[in-house]
């Protein structure tokens, strides 16, 4: 059984309304054919009250893991369409971390990062800024899990991502 951790994350916007939202199960992966290479994206979005799912993937010529990881995050974010209770499930620590300890530090300090003595931009900030205006508009728990660990979305998010960059190869 796959390692599990949650962390609440959010804005002031996402944390204290009254608003009755659905709740739903976002599962993301992110894979690259080399670090940079051929990268492809995976999110499969379950509600599960009426049990629905969306599942969708896509890929890039050239990427790295880490924007991939973020891609299919934001790319399932945007999938909803009014705002929810989500629970984000991934094996992403860059994401995790990301969220729960540096995106913060990045907005009070620029969207900058120390880099030793001096600033530096943080990577990916595109994305990182898309993801901070998406969360804006929901209640965002995150769950760390285990990749390659059996745990049957993650895996299939996997396969996903995988066949969405094999095309570039």
């Amino acid at each position: 059984m796959a390692a599990k951790r949650s962390s609440p994350v959010g804005s002031k916007a996402s944390g204290g309304d009254t608003i009755a939202r659905s709740e739903v199960i976002l599962f993301t992966d992110g894979a690259c054919s080399g670090n940079p290479g051929p990268g492809g994206w995976a999110f499969i979005l379950r509600h599960p009250a009426s049990g629905k799912e969306i599942v969708q993937s896509g890929g890039e010529p050239v990427s790295t893991n880490n924007r991939m990881e973020l891609t299919a995050v934001v790319r399932g974010l945007e999938a909803l369409t009014r705002p929810a209770n989500v629970e984000l499930v991934t094996d992403s620590v860059y994401v995790g971390k990301g969220l729960t300890e540096w995106m913060a530090k990045w907005k009070t300090n620029g969207w900058r990062r120390r880099e030793g003595q001096r600033w530096a931009p943080v990577k990916n900030e595109d994305l990182w800024r898309e993801l901070d205006h998406l969360i804006a508009q929901h209640k965002l728990k995150y769950t760390a899990i285990l990749g390659h660990n059996g745990h049957p979305e993650n895996e299939r998010c996997d396969e996903l991502a995988v066949a969405a960059y094999q095309q570039y190869l």
